[in-house]
C-alpha cells in the first residue's frame, strides 16, 4: 500500500488505481496530519465498492490563500465498522463524520455532536456494512441539546415557517431573551439528489445538477459540467469559459444584492430594501436576456454553453451594468456608510470569531467576514478566473456589518469582473449532442467559487465507466454551523438579522 496523501488539481482526473489506499491508521493519521497544519476539508464520505466500503477524503491547505495553488490531496481506505473520532482532534471533521455514521453506520467513536445530519422520521432498522441493525438504539424523536436550569426555556420555531420558506427547525435555550445555544435540523425534504445522480442517465445529469439549489444553478451546474469534461477529455473553447464566467458572476450579483435588501428590510430601512429588490430582477434579467432562463438554467452543459452572447445582447449587457454599478454605489452608500441606525444595528451584532470560523470550516463570505480570506475564483481558479484578479476582501469583525460589507464589495467587484470581459461579441462553438464516455475507474473533484461560497462535485467511474459514486457538497454544509455559533449569547430578536447575514440554502444541504 501506498503511504501519504496523493497530490491532485482541481478539475484533474486520474486513475482510482493511482488514489493512495491506505490502512485506516494511516489514512486518519495523515488526514488530521494536513487539517492540522492549516488545512481544511473538502470532502470526507464513503462509498461501496464490490462487496467493501470505502472512506475518501479531499483535503486543501490554507497556507497559500494569496496565491493559485494545485495542493489538493486525495487518499481511500477501508471503512472499519467503528473508529476514533477525528473531530475530538480536528474540528472541519465534525460534520463529514455525522454524515457518514448517518449514511453507512460508520461509528466515529467519541464524536461530541453525533446525531442525524438530516431529520429522518422513519430511521429504523437500517444496517451498517457489517450487517448489524445500527438504528435500534436511535429514539423516535429527535434529541435536542438543552440547558438545564429554572429559568431557562426553549423557543421552538419551524419546520413550518410563515413565509414562503423551506422547512427546518430551529431550537432556542434561552434565558430571559439571551441565546444560550441554538440548535438547527435540517433535512425535512430530503430529494435522494445524490441517489438520482448516480443512478440517472448521463445526459439527465445537467439537469439534476442545475436543480440541486435554484439559486446555485450556475455553480452546481458549472461543477458538474468541468467534472464529466475532465472525465470524458472534453476542451471547451475560451468563449464558452468567458461565458460561464459572466453567468457566475451574474448569479453572486443577484444574490448578495438580495441579501443587501433582506437585510435592511430587517432593519426596517426600507428605501435601500425596495432598491435592493428591484436591482436584483434586473441583474436577473440579464442573465434572461443571455440564455432566456433568469436563473441561467439551460446554459452550462458538458463542452461548453447553449448560448453566445451576441452583439445586440452585448450592447445592451455594457449600458445595463454601467447604469447598475452607479445605483448599487449609491445604495451600498446609503445602507452601510451613511446611516449611524443601520450600522448601529449590524455592528458587534452576531460575530463570528476567526478561530471558531477556522474550526467550522467555513467557506465564502461567513468566512471571509470573518478574516479568512480563502476565494475558490483565486486559489483553485478555472474558467477565465486564472486570467482575472481576484481580491482577498476579508474583513476581521465576523459580524453582521462585515457580512454586509464582504457583499457589498463583492457586488461592485463581479460588475468590473464583467465588464472587462464584454470586450467584443462572444460567439462559442456549438456542443456536441453525442453521449459522453466517462474513463472508467476515475476519480475527478471540481471545486468553484458559487455566490456563498465553496461548491464541490467529487466523481467515481466504475470499470465499465458508470457513476460509482457523485458526491456533492453546498457551501451551506459548512455554514449552517456558523449561524447557530453567531448567536451565542445575543438577544433571540437578532435571530431573523442573523439568518438573513447568512442566507444558507435549506434544499443545498438537504441532498
Amino acid at each position: 500500500m501506498k503511504k501519504g496523501f496523493l497530490q491532485i488539481k482541481n478539475n484533474e482526473a486520474v486513475e482510482r488505481a493511482g488514489i493512495p489506499d491506505l490502512t485506516f491508521d494511516d489514512f486518519r493519521q495523515e488526514a488530521m496530519g494536513i487539517v492540522k497544519n492549516h488545512g481544511k476539508v473538502v470532502h470526507y464520505f464513503a462509498f461501496h465498492e464490490n462487496d467493501t466500503v470505502k472512506l475518501l477524503a479531499v483535503l486543501r491547505t490554507d497556507q497559500l490563500y494569496a496565491v493559485r495553488s494545485d495542493q489538493l490531496f486525495v487518499a481511500m481506505c477501508n471503512a472499519p465498522e467503528a473508529y476514533p473520532s477525528m473531530t475530538t482532534e480536528c474540528e472541519p471533521f465534525h460534520m463529514f463524520e455525522r454524515e457518514i455514521a448517518e449514511q453507512y453506520g460508520i461509528r466515529p467513536e467519541g464524536h461530541p455532536w453525533l446525531k442525524m445530519v438530516r431529520y429522518h422520521p422513519n430511521l429504523t432498522g437500517r444496517l451498517d456494512i457489517f450487517g448489524n441493525d445500527y438504528t435500534k438504539d436511535i429514539p423516535g424523536n429527535y434529541d435536542y441539546y438543552s440547558v438545564a436550569g429554572e429559568e431557562i426555556h426553549e423557543v421552538a420555531v419551524g419546520p413550518v415557517h410563515a413565509g414562503v420558506i423551506e422547512p427546518g427547525h430551529f431550537r432556542f435555550n434561552c434565558i430571559g431573551e439571551r441565546v444560550l445555544n441554538l440548535e438547527i435540523q435540517l433535512g425535512y425534504q430530503h430529494r435522494g439528489v445524490e441517489n438520482l445522480l448516480q443512478t440517472a442517465d448521463v445526459k439527465r445529469l445537467p439537469i439534476l445538477a442545475e436543480n440541486i439549489a435554484g439559486d446555485t444553478t450556475i455553480g452546481h451546474s458549472l461543477c458538474m459540467a468541468q467534472a464529466m469534461e475532465a472525465l470524458a477529455n472534453i476542451e471547451t473553447d475560451q468563449e464558452a469559459r468567458i461565458i460561464r464566467t459572466i453567468a457566475l458572476e451574474l448569479e453572486r450579483l443577484a444574490n448578495h444584492t438580495g441579501d443587501l435588501g433582506a437585510l435592511s428590510g430587517d432593519v426596517a430601512f426600507l428605501p435601500p430594501a425596495n432598491y435592493c429588490g428591484r436591482m436584483r430582477g434586473d441583474f436577473l434579467n440579464l442573465s434572461l436576456l443571455i440564455c432566456g432562463n433568469r436563473f441561467g438554467k439551460g446554459l452550462v452543459r458538458p463542452g461548453g454553453v447553449c448560448f453566445s452572447i451576441t452583439e445586440d445582447v452585448l450592447k445592451t449587457l455594457i449600458q445595463r451594468l454601467d447604469e447598475l454599478k452607479t445605483q448599487m454605489t449609491h445604495v451600498i452608500d446609503l445602507l452601510l456608510i451613511v446611516t449611524p441606525s443601520v450600522r448601529s444595528r449590524f455592528e458587534e451584532c452576531g460575530k463570528v470569531s476567526r478561530p471558531d470560523a477556522e474550526k467550522l470550516g467555513l467557506v465564502g463570505p461567513a468566512a471571509r467576514a470573518s478574516g479568512i480570506p480563502y476565494d475558490v475564483r483565486r486559489v483553485f481558479p478555472t474558467e477565465h478566473y486564472g486570467k482575472l484578479k481576484i481580491l482577498e476582501n476579508a474583513k476581521s469583525t465576523g459580524d453582521v456589518y462585515a457580512r454586509a460589507k464582504v457583499r457589498a464589495d463583492e457586488v461592485l467587484q463581479s460588475i468590473e469582473i464583467i465588464q472587462s470581459l464584454l470586450t467584443g461579441t462572444i460567439e462559442t462553438r456549438e456542443i456536441s449532442t453525442t453521449a459522453l464516455t466517462l474513463k472508467p475507474s476515475a476519480f475527478v473533484v471540481s471545486l468553484n467559487e458559487a455566490w456563498r461560497g465553496e461548491v464541490s462535485h467529487c466523481l467515481l467511474t466504475d470499470a465499465n465507466g458508470g457513476i460509482l459514486r457523485y458526491k456533492v457538497k453546498d457551501p451551506s454544509f459548512h455554514n449552517w454551523n456558523g449561524l447557530s455559533m453567531s448567536l451565542r449569547d445575543t438577544g433571540i430578536s437578532d435571530f431573523p438579522l442573523n439568518n438573513k447575514s447568512f442566507n444558507l440554502s435549506y434544499c443545498g444541504f438537504d441532498l
